[in-house]
């Protein structure tokens, strides 16, 4: 449960004691899911902490009593009861009602400040998990919506994904707790994002932005300011789980951690920021003084077919090639391109051909994709059947 906030000392006295405050609480009492339930554990605590000694009558100072001599040790956060009788008691004394952490997970505006293959869940909640390269993993556990989770997500290089995952893990303060669990990549590749990351937990980062003793072809961190990463050592224990597959015994650790979770850690303010510029459509169309392309895939051959155009619409030359890089290569080494934006329309249109090619669906040049075609309906994404990276 998130830290209760504070009391709304601009009510008058007279209005918070109510009868139906120590209504809530004796029925808190008498219901044993109360007992071990963390709301009517912090309910107490808040009441105590934010009311005078001299403002707490006789029966509200019974009713606190009797709540807290059937507290057992704290075996869940929140039910979801329809009636939280806590939740009631407070509302009595205005104060404003701490989030559930059984509502349904909503983002929250400006976090997670960078974009990645993660889900956002819960903002006060104090552990994030990273499962690595294990995509399936990072799903399981964020469909699982465990209330100690607040965000869930992959990571996949020893350098832009590290940084990625600090900047957005110190972005938030609730977060102390980060666990590494899931594959890490295969040594062959060289990234190692996982053991690079308890490096850096270890170490921190020397002079040259380098991870000491990280096991990373390239694990340097030059995207995130040193301040962030000695603000992330000394405020988020990293848990190293890399290896483990099995989401229970994650959620386990998890829960763990939020039990004994110190709370929020100071506000980090990020000093380099570069805010995302929304790109506009192109105003017009410029030619190519060098001419044009027209490309078509050949489905029976398996070849896509480059033709280049001078820009009186003569024919001059033909290539074909089972890849886009192929052919763009070609073209770029015979300097039939002038422009960037001619190049980057032919990149463009040379990879759907070869999309076009490898999952059998139709092709027009300067046609939007169909979105009804199988690369739609069959799941598959757009960087597979581009070539690109997955």
């Amino acid at each position: 449960m998130a830290p209760l906030p504070a009391f709304n000392g601009d009510r008058p006295a007279s209005q918070a004691f109510t009868a139906s405050i120590v209504l809530m609480l004796r029925r808190a009492a008498a219901a044993k899911k109360c007992h071990q339930c963390g709301c009517l554990r912090q309910v107490v605590a808040s009441i105590k902490a934010g009311l005078s000694a001299e403002s707490i009558t006789s029966e509200l100072r019974g009713a606190l009593e009797e709540a807290e001599s059937v507290l057992i040790p704290q075996r869940y956060d929140c039910l979801g009861c329809n009636e939280c009788y806590p939740s009631v008691a407070l509302s009595a004394l205005g104060v404003e009602e701490a989030a559930c952490p059984v509502d349904v997970a909503a983002p929250r505006e400006g976090w997670p400040p960078l974009p990645g293959s993660y889900s956002a869940l819960r903002y006060t909640a104090p552990v994030a998990v990273c499962a690595l390269t294990t995509d399936h993993l990072s799903s399981r556990i964020a469909s699982a919506k465990e209330p100690s989770i607040g965000i869930a997500g992959t990571m996949q290089t020893e350098n832009l994904g590290i940084e990625r995952v600090i900047a957005n893990v110190v972005s938030n303060p609730n977060i102390r707790y980060l666990v590494l669990c899931g594959e890490d990549s295969m040594q062959a590749i060289g990234h190692l994002p996982g053991a690079s990351f308890v490096a850096l937990a270890k170490n921190g980062i020397d002079e040259r932005l380098r991870i000491p003793g990280a096991p990373g072809r390239r694990p340097f961190i030059k995207n995130v300011e040193t301040e962030a990463v000695d603000h992330f050592r000394k405020n988020v224990e990293l848990i190293d789980m890399i290896g483990e597959i099995d989401e229970t015994r994650i959620l386990d650790v998890a829960r763990a951690c939020a039990e004994r979770g110190p709370g929020p850690a100071k506000h980090y303010k990020r000093e380099k920021v570069i805010a995302a510029v929304k790109a506009g459509k192109p105003s017009r169309l410029v030619l190519d003084p060098a001419g044009y392309f027209v490309v078509y895939p050949d489905a029976k051959r398996g070849k896509i077919m480059l033709e280049h155009y001078s820009t009186e619409g003569v024919l001059n030359s033909i290539f074909e090639g089972e890849t886009a890089s192929e052919l763009y290569f070609e073209a770029i080494g015979r300097s039939m391109l002038t422009r960037l934006d001619h190049a980057a329309y032919l990149g463009k249109e040379l990879a759907r051909a070869e999309c076009s090619l490898r999952y059998r669906i139709p092709y027009v040049q300067d046609a939007a994709p169909d979105r009804d075609t199988p690369i739609f309906s069959t799941g598959v994404r757009s960087a597979e059947c581009c070539g690109g990276e997955k």
